[in-house]
């Protein structure tokens, strides 16, 4: 990696940093804590949550005429996505010991607090918790995928790439042949360091 991409990625981290401040900061604005996997507002933030919320049947008479029609399709997908989340947890539970990868958390990706919030009726809330675990499931398995990658084919692309996993950026250039076979044992190594933090890290709880 040239200094100049070393830059880039460390100003991105920066600005990652600045993203948790700014959320924290939001957090104390709108008055709530997080304990454990529960988020708790406090009690007027409570009361005025209740008051917008909509009724079911008020909630089905201000439904477009279109979400009706394509909800079948939506919840169709439901199938796919856990066929594809089965198999992809499966794979790095066989796999990931074997090559020394430290395994993916799904806690980490898949989040549910939607549920807490008590402006959306039992409708509303089900679609958020639909929707978290579509979207979570997807980043999990992206990081899974990610690692997978890391071990056996960390090239980037010619092209560019959009949205490009987190570990992308420190990953070969396209073309360079010599530095593929002299670092790929280096990014295992990294691999393997992470799975050695994470063991420690359990450790101690």
């Amino acid at each position: 990696m040239n200094s100049r991409i070393r830059q880039i990625v460390e100003q991105m981290s920066q600005l990652e940093d600045e993203l948790n401040s700014a959320l924290e900061e939001q957090q104390s604005r709108l008055r709530y804590s997080v304990e454990g996997r529960r988020v708790v507002f406090e009690q007027a933030i409570r009361e005025a949550h209740q008051r917008v919320k909509l009724g079911v049947f008020r909630w089905f008479l201000t439904v477009r005429p279109q979400n009706y029609l394509t909800m079948p399709v939506i919840y169709g997908a439901s199938v796919a996505l856990v066929l594809f989340d089965l198999s992809v947890s499966l794979y790095q539970t066989l796999c990931f010991p074997v090559y020394g990868i430290a395994k993916v958390k799904r806690g980490d990706y898949i989040v549910y607090d939607h549920q807490h919030l008590a402006y959306l009726n039992i409708i509303e809330k089900v679609h958020c918790l639909y929707c978290s675990y579509a979207v979570g499931m997807l980043a999990y398995t992206q990081e899974i995928i990610a690692r997978t990658e890391q071990y056996f084919c960390p090239i980037k692309h010619a092209r560019k790439v959009r949205n490009a996993h987190a570990r992308y950026e420190r990953f070969l250039d396209y073309g360079d042949g010599e530095a593929f076979h002299r670092k790929l044992e280096a990014f295992r190594a990294a691999l393997a360091e992470e799975e050695r933090q994470a063991a420690a890290e359990h450790a101690k709880l």
